[in-house]
């Protein structure tokens, strides 16, 4: 007996172009996991799409059919052992062959697949693998003629993609372009085993007192060797079982376990993100067959829907304590993602932890993200919102392709379940507005789902039937939710309800295009989307347009990189009702970016402070990374180069937040009047499990001046609730007789400065910004910050390998602040910084 083998087929590859029969077509493959586009550009055959219009040009490789070979390892099959090769994803339509007979077929991107060799490998020659991957578009295509009565329903991409298993955005959406990608994407091995682990898990219950926890280790084996199962489990080097199980007839072998009071787990911020490691051994007498490690969280997930005075809440409890999930969306971080490693993996979740977010939502239109995203999320304490991956459409339900689905759901949650971060799946992205839109058949009371499946909505049955029924039997300790979003039905406008469910919010850019400055009266229990477009820095401009004389606003390059419908129409109406118009380069980057700012920063400080009696359970903007170099909604653009908004929403976002605003008065209504008194507001919100007594400072400065234009309000020894909000004071600002002035909110904790915020009037088009005398001193590793006036949005540049502690700033006279600068050399410039007013192109000195 021996123990399992496995090689990474990582290298040795070969490909080509499927229909050219040339012995010269072959060419090498740098390595695999792969896609073709990357094995092209490295052979020098294609343009990187990422630059200029290259995607354009690259446009045909998606039409072609494309070959891979490799030549197999030789393997000494004896004693009874399995030889089989693994696939863990193929992209998308593989037909894979050994030395010339078809050993597999495959259609589902999403689905691994292992096949026995034992009887086909040649131990005495050479064993030729070979995946021919047909083009996705075209047999896409094929599909959507052979099913007429479909109604092919959808946004974004080709509606034929519906119809096959494979990363929707790879059809081009609003943010990306149209790569049809294909290829090994992920992991090839060839194993050899007599017995291996296939899969382990637990399941468990915690004590309502969460002082104990109750459950099963299950591991199921494969291979007949396998006699018995040794299970470890140990959280450090605390031994918490350590028991063996025989194998059963049905290739399980289970012990039961309880472990008193055990260490939770919990998202950052709330508590340690503690990681059991649970191990089975697969023996044969005393060898040791096969070992199985994963590491894994105990914790209790509640989302919480009870009615309300506001109609249904929506938030997430975890180990009982309410969790206010503040984060951002999640696509791709690139659209060829075998080229994402796992160090920028990190360093993308690592911005989500520092920037002060706790939930990421695994968007339905990407892809069932690599080990190492669940991992590190694991690690750092992120909870995720995890879409199944269907994203916009009305999809089919003919029985293939729900056979396809139930599988790819299988197999994707077995492979998930141990991952304490994953807090809920929804059965899809926005195809309840599709179904809405088109009015298709939806009837709320209809509960045969076998009807479901003869209406012009048959993927109802996918979202209300297939995927809660899988969710149940393979990771019963995570909420399911039909879609995102979704309003529990039974109403003409679900998805857009306020009062229940979740609530993707686009009537600010997208359709009736309101004013950011509202957004808190817009919001709904649960914010899952919603978002500004903001062009990137220019250092990233720079290298996707590689001709100068297209380094303006309007390029066709420029342009060509916003995928977004509208969007020059959007971009301009936001800069124009809220800025002065700057229209070179430099200056309108910072426009579109301050606006983005502005925008998240108003959303996220209303909708944090309807936490306080959980009317809004969270947030979650549009969207974290981009996956290739361009404007959109982003706030760190494709090079992990943040926009500012990354940092207003970091601040917003922190434990605790003191916030202070006008009521919002509409400036461009018909026969609009400055109002002659406006009310405010100012309160604190805290994600602190205690109470505490802080400190709370509001000043009226001038604008135009610097002065204090009325008295400085000061409160001590204010009790701020736990873990919620609290309204500290209100007030009324006389318009007539009072000068335009900011109000100046810190907040103040044991004597030091925890929170700061600025109102200013709106908008900012209408204010006078002359001679703020801002100043910027470079001490060290620290720059202290000071002006003699109101700043508003100080920007510092954004360069690789330097990291500052805060930018995006606004600056009050007499408060200096400091930020904090790592990365930067004492022989390296200082960083460049601009803000509103200052015109373009102002360097820092020293």
């Amino acid at each position: 007996m021996k123990q399992l083998s496995a090689q990474a087929l990582t290298t040795g590859w070969s490909f080509k172009q499927t229909d050219i029969q040339d012995a010269d077509a072959w060419m090498p493959v740098a390595k695999v996991p792969t896609m073709v586009h990357l094995d092209l550009m490295a052979n020098d055959k294609i343009p990187d799409p990422f630059v200029g219009m290259n995607e354009l040009a690259v446009e045909w490789v998606g039409e072609k059919s494309w070959t891979y070979r490799k030549t197999l390892p030789k393997v000494d099959v004896k004693d009874e052992a399995s030889l089989v090769l693994a696939f863990d994803g193929l992209d998308t339509l593989a037909h894979v062959k050994l030395n010339g007979e078809t050993i597999l077929k495959s259609d589902n991107m999403f689905v691994p697949q292992r096949v026995d060799i034992t009887k086909s490998y040649k131990s005495t020659e050479d064993n030729i693998l070979e995946i021919d991957f047909d083009s996705a578009l075209l047999r896409a295509r094929e599909i959507e003629k052979q099913y007429p009565d479909h109604r092919w329903l959808g946004s974004n991409g080709e509606m034929a993609r519906l119809g096959v298993r494979k990363a929707q955005f790879h059809w081009g959406w609003d943010w990306g372009p149209v790569l049809m990608t294909c290829g090994p994407w992920r992991e090839v091995r060839l194993e050899s085993y007599n017995g291996r682990v296939a899969d382990l898990w637990l399941d468990y219950e915690i004590s309502k007192d969460f002082n104990s926890a109750t459950g099963t280790a299950f591991a199921s084996v494969e291979g007949g060797a396998g006699q018995t199962v040794a299970f470890n489990l140990r959280l450090g080097s605390d031994v918490v079982l350590q028991e063996s199980a025989k194998v059963g007839e049905d290739g399980l072998a289970k012990v039961e376990f309880r472990v008193h009071k055990p260490a939770l787990w919990y998202p950052h911020g709330y508590g340690e993100q503690s990681l059991y490691e649970v191990t089975a051994s697969l023996l044969h007498g005393e060898t040791v067959l096969d070992t199985k490690t994963k590491k894994t969280g105990l914790r209790k997930v509640e989302l919480v829907q009870d009615k309300d005075k506001h109609g249904k809440s929506f938030y997430f409890s975890i180990n009982g304590v309410d969790v206010f999930c503040g984060g951002s969306d999640w696509i791709p971080a690139d659209h060829f993602t075998p080229r994402i490693s796992n160090d920028r993996y990190r360093k993308w979740l690592q911005l989500m932890v520092d920037g002060n977010q706790v939930m990421t939502r695994i968007w339905g239109g990407g892809i069932w993200e690599e080990d190492v995203f669940y991992d590190t999320c694991d690690e750092l304490g992120i909870m995720i919102w995890h879409d199944y991956m269907f994203a916009c459409g009305n999809y089919p339900a003919f029985p293939k392709f729900l056979e396809s689905v139930k599988e790819e759901a299988t197999v994707q949650l077995r492979r998930l379940r141990h991952h304490p971060s994953i807090t809920i799946y929804a059965g899809n992205n926005e195809d309840y507005q599709i179904q809405e839109r088109y009015e298709l058949e939806y009837d709320y009371k209809d509960t045969d789902p076998q009807h479901w499946l003869k209406t012009d909505f048959p993927a109802r049955y996918i979202y209300e039937k297939l995927l809660p029924d899988v969710t149940t039997a393979e990771s019963p300790n995570v909420p399911y939710w039909p879609g995102s979003p979704w309003s529990e039905g039974g109403r003409k406008i679900s998805v857009y309800d306020q009062t229940v469910g979740d609530l993707h919010q686009w009537n600010v850019w997208h359709g009736t295009q309101e004013k950011y400055q509202v957004y808190d009266q817009i919001g709904g229990r649960f914010n899952s989307e919603f978002g500004l477009e903001a062009f990137p820095h220019i250092e990233t401009i720079e290298h996707f347009v590689t001709d100068s004389k297209e380094l303006y606003p309007q390029s066709h390059t420029i342009d060509f990189h916003n995928k977004a419908k509208g969007h020059e129409r959007r971009n301009a109406l936001y800069i124009i009702e809220n800025f002065r118009l700057e229209t070179g380069l430099k200056g309108y980057i910072h426009l579109t970016q301050l606006a983005q700012a502005e925008a998240m920063m108003y959303a996220y400080r209303g909708w944090r402070r309807q936490w306080g009696d959980r009317f809004c359970g969270g947030a979650l903007l549009w969207q974290l990374p981009d996956s290739w170099p361009c404007t959109s909604w982003a706030i760190v653009d494709y090079f992990l180069r943040k926009k500012p908004a990354y940092y207003s929403v970091a601040r917003v976002l922190a434990p605790l937040a003191i916030g202070v605003q006008r009521e919002h008065q509409d400036w461009s209504v018909t026969h609009a009047r400055p109002s002659k008194t406006t009310k405010y507001q100012l309160w604190v919100s805290s994600s602190l499990q205690k109470k505490v007594k802080a400190t709370v400072e509001l000043r009226f400065i001038s604008i135009s001046s610097g002065a204090e234009v009325k008295s400085t309000i000061l409160k001590q020894d204010v009790e701020i609730a736990t873990n919620g909000a609290t309204d500290i004071m209100s007030g009324v600002i006389n318009n007539v007789e009072e000068e335009p002035h900011v109000l100046a909110a810190r907040l103040y904790l044991d004597g030091k400065i925890v929170a700061r915020d600025m109102d200013w009037p709106q908008p900012y088009k209408y204010l006078p910004f002359e001679n703020q005398d801002l100043h910027v001193a470079f001490h060290g590793h620290k720059m202290h910050i000071s002006s003699k006036k109101p700043v508003k949005g100080l920007v510092f540049e954004e360069r690789e390998g330097v990291l500052v502690s805060d930018s995006s700033i606004d600056v009050a006279p007499g408060d200096e602040q400091i930020v904090s600068i790592s990365g930067l050399l004492a022989s390296d410039k200082p960083l460049s910084w601009t803000y509103l007013g200052q015109g373009e192109g102002h360097k820092g000195k020293h």
